[in-house]
């Protein structure tokens, strides 16, 4: 399969230009995603298939998935933008008592197949009311698939996958990973199946285990780690929270007995303490060390950039908590040559 390079923001471009044109039940609703004002994936979008089917919103968050929750139930496949996910708590009770509890009130009978794309700006200064990563909420919601995509690749197979899912879909995009490129397969409909992590880096001293931003930083990580102490990191990307490929983590740390997980949601009751403990269970007693966590301090997000940087993952934090894993293993030897005696 051949591919091209190109950014996160044309990757999601190609997947809401394909399902536009392969599907008339596909249409998109939000705030300035039409043209001329849209920017983002959706730019060029209204022009090409009219504002009939590229619907520019009032600013009204309940308003626009309380809308593309009426048009799934009638069997239309809306894709609703929520601009910042810190606004999405306003349209909660629209995904969680309605699109998300549909199928099991009604039998089976009747679902809601939309997606909503949010996006996450934190990293940007932007202060605490603008730069949340909230998706251990929706993780919480039965019914409910949360996705965070890391790649340009995986971000069109990704949502691809999630417009033509017969259940609500939460597709999360990370502001600072929009312009990060990588190749792309040509294939309009690629696509990647929910619930299937991605080992973006081959080891076997740890396993790294993240998703969203959080890959770019353990990449970084390995790469410190094997040129700086000779360890052999496995990168591990969850892709999809919901549903999470538990095989696929329980084999990866089963192999290396040891595990970091690093994401930018706060620590107490996040994403990480879900996979420590699937860990733990699946594999007490195999372990060489306790499962490590490097996430969000659990504060809100400053507004200064020194602040908010010291409040988010890094990868020089993954590498402490990597080597830190390490010192029971082995000997004072082993210690020794790892620098960590």
């Amino acid at each position: 399969m051949t591919e091209q390079r190109m950014s996160m923001r044309e990757a999601l471009n190609l997947a809401l230009d394909h399902a536009l044109e392969t599907d008339p039940r596909v249409f998109l609703l939000g705030e300035d995603i039409a043209d001329p004002g849209a920017t983002g994936p959706t730019a060029g979008l209204s022009t090409k298939y009219g504002h009939d089917r590229v619907l520019d919103t009032p600013i009204s968050e309940a308003a626009i998935v309380g809308a593309a929750v009426g048009a799934a139930i009638e069997g239309m496949l809306p894709v609703a933008e929520i601009m910042i996910m810190d606004f999405i708590g306003i349209a909660a009770d629209q995904l969680i008592n309605n699109a998300a509890k549909l199928r099991f009130m009604t039998a089976g009978r009747t679902t809601a197949p939309l997606t909503i794309r949010t996006q996450v700006y934190g990293g940007l200064a932007t202060g605490a009311t603008h730069s949340q990563s909230l998706e251990a909420w929706f993780m919480h919601v039965p019914g409910l698939k949360v996705i965070v995509p890391s790649t340009p690749a995986d971000g069109k197979g990704l949502l691809t996958s999630a417009i033509f899912d017969p259940d609500p879909c939460l597709f999360i995009e990370t502001i600072r990973l929009q312009g990060v490129k990588g190749p792309v397969p040509d294939d309009p409909g690629f696509a990647i199946p929910l619930g299937t992590a991605d080992i973006k880096r081959a080891g076997t001293d740890v396993s790294l285990i993240a998703y969203g931003r959080g890959v770019h930083d353990a990449l970084a990580a390995a790469d410190t780690l094997a040129a700086e102490h000779g360890v052999s990191a496995e990168v591990v990307d969850l892709r999809t929270l919901v549903p999470l490929d538990v095989d696929a983590i329980v084999e990866s740390v089963g192999r290396t007995r040891r595990a970091v997980i690093a994401h930018h949601a706060v620590q107490f009751a996040g994403p990480g303490a879900e996979v420590a403990a699937i860990l733990h269970a699946e594999l007490f007693g195999r372990l060489e060390a306790p499962v490590e966590r490097v996430r969000g301090s659990f504060v809100p997000t400053p507004a200064a950039a020194e602040l908010e940087a010291a409040a988010l993952p890094t990868p020089e934090r993954i590498v402490a908590a990597a080597l830190r894993t390490l010192r029971p293993a082995g000997a004072a030897a082993a210690a020794g040559a790892l620098g960590l005696a």
